[in-house]
C-alpha cells in the first residue's frame, strides 16, 4: 500500500515542483527586464512602453516614465508613438502585396514609373530601392532639407527635391542605408494602387488587420493616447516639428506596442502575403559581387546567438523604436520610446536574449 501511494504521489509532487520552477523563471526574467528598464529610463523623465511575447504570447508588457512631461502624465502601455523607419516595413509589404496581384515586378526599372527620373545611365529597380542598394542619395544629407522641413509636399515635390543629386553608387554595388529609396516606394505604391500611400496603409493593413491605434502621422489631428516626443540638450525640450509629408513612406507612421505585436503576427501567419512573397522579405539579399548585405525588405537579417534576427529601428523628431523578431524560437520584443536621446535598440536586443536563454533552460 505504501509503495502504491508513493509511486502514485510522486507524479504529482514532480508537476507540482516543475510548476513551481516555470513559475519562478517567468517571475525572474519579468524582475531581470524591470531591473534593466528602470535603470535605462527614469520615472520624471520621457519613457518608453516595451512587450515581450514568446509563441503568440504577451509574456511581458510594461510602461516606463512619462507621456507628456509638462503634464506630468505617466506613461501607459497603450500610448501611441511615432515608429520612424519601422515604416519601411510596412511600405515592403505594400509593395509585395502589389507584386503579389500582379501589379508590379521586383525588377522593375523605377522609369516605369517616373519616366523622366535620371538614372544617369544606371538601371534602377524596386529590388534595388527595397534593399537599400540603389545608390539614390539620401535625401536627409541633402543640403537644404531644413529649409522644407515644416512644409506640405506632395510625393513627386520631395522626388523632385533629391532626384538631381549625384548617385552615391552604381545600382547594386553598395548597400547603404536610404531613405530615399523609401519615399519612391511610397509613390509608386500610390501610382500602381491608385490610392495616396496613407489610404492604402491605413485601409488595406492597419483595418484588415485591426490595428486600431495605428495611423498616418498628424500634427493637427487629435490623436487618443499619443506620447509627446522630447529631445535633450541640458534639459529635456520639445521634439522639433517636421511635416510628415517629408519622411512620408519611409518613417512618418505611428502605432503602439500591442498593434505592432498583431502586425508581426499577421507577418508569421501569412496573412497578409503568402509564405514564398513572405519569405522574400527575409532573405539575406547580396551585391553585385556576392557579398551579403545582412538586409532583406524592410528588415536587417541578422543573428542573435547562432538564430536568425529579423530586426529593424526607427529614429524620428522625439521618438525611437527598435523590433527584433527570432523566427526560429517565435520571440517577439518591441521597445518605442518618446525621446529621441533615448534609444531602445541594445535594450531591446538586451531582452530577447533574455527571455531565449530563460526559455532554453525551462
Amino acid at each position: 500500500m505504501k509503495y502504491i501511494f508513493r509511486t502514485r504521489l510522486l507524479p504529482l509532487f514532480l508537476i507540482f515542483v516543475l510548476g513551481i520552477q516555470q513559475y519562478l523563471t517567468a517571475q525572474d526574467l519579468e524582475s531581470k527586464i524591470d531591473q534593466v528598464l528602470e535603470t535605462k529610463f527614469e520615472s520624471n523623465g520621457p519613457g518608453a512602453v516595451f512587450l515581450a511575447t514568446k509563441n503568440g504570447k504577451i509574456i511581458y508588457n510594461k510602461a516606463f516614465g512619462l507621456s507628456n512631461l509638462e503634464l506630468q502624465v505617466p506613461m501607459q502601455t497603450d500610448n501611441v508613438f511615432e515608429i520612424g523607419s519601422m515604416t519601411k516595413q510596412f511600405t515592403a509589404v505594400a509593395i509585395l502585396m502589389l507584386m503579389e496581384e500582379g501589379k508590379l515586378g521586383l525588377e522593375e526599372e523605377i522609369t516605369q514609373y517616373i519616366p523622366d527620373y535620371p538614372t544617369h545611365g544606371h538601371r534602377i529597380t524596386i529590388h534595388h530601392l527595397l534593399t537599400h542598394t540603389s545608390g539614390i542619395k539620401d535625401f536627409t544629407k541633402v543640403k537644404g532639407l531644413n529649409t522644407i522641413a515644416q512644409n506640405h509636399m506632395e510625393p513627386m515635390e520631395i522626388i523632385d527635391f533629391f532626384k538631381d543629386e549625384p548617385m552615391d553608387f552604381a545600382p547594386g554595388a553598395e548597400f547603404k542605408y536610404n531613405n530615399s529609396g523609401y519615399v519612391l516606394l511610397g509613390y509608386i505604391i500610390e501610382k500602381v494602387s491608385e490610392m495616396s500611400y496613407e489610404d492604402f496603409v491605413e485601409q488595406r493593413i492597419f483595418n484588415r488587420l485591426g490595428m486600431a491605434s495605428s495611423r498616418y502621422a498628424s500634427h493637427s489631428e487629435v490623436v487618443p493616447k499619443r506620447a509627446s516626443g522630447y529631445h535633450k540638450k541640458e534639459d529635456y525640450i520639445n521634439a522639433r516639428h517636421i511635416s510628415f509629408s517629408i519622411p512620408y513612406a519611409s518613417g512618418s507612421l505611428m502605432s503602439t506596442v500591442a498593434d505592432m505585436f498583431t502586425w508581426e503576427e499577421a507577418i508569421k501567419n501569412h496573412v497578409l502575403l503568402n509564405k514564398e512573397t513572405t519569405q522574400l522579405a527575409f532573405t539575406n539579399y547580396t551585391l553585385n559581387n556576392g557579398d551579403p548585405i545582412h538586409y532583406g525588405y524592410g528588415w536587417h537579417v541578422k543573428e542573435m546567438e547562432d538564430m536568425f534576427s529579423y530586426e529593424h529601428g526607427g529614429s524620428i523628431f522625439g521618438f525611437k523604436s527598435m523590433g527584433v523578431y527570432l523566427p526560429q524560437e517565435d520571440i517577439y520584443v518591441i521597445g518605442l520610446s518618446n525621446c529621441d536621446c533615448n534609444s531602445p535598440t541594445e535594450v531591446t536586443r538586451e531582452i530577447a536574449k533574455m527571455v531565449l536563454e530563460t526559455n532554453q533552460t525551462d
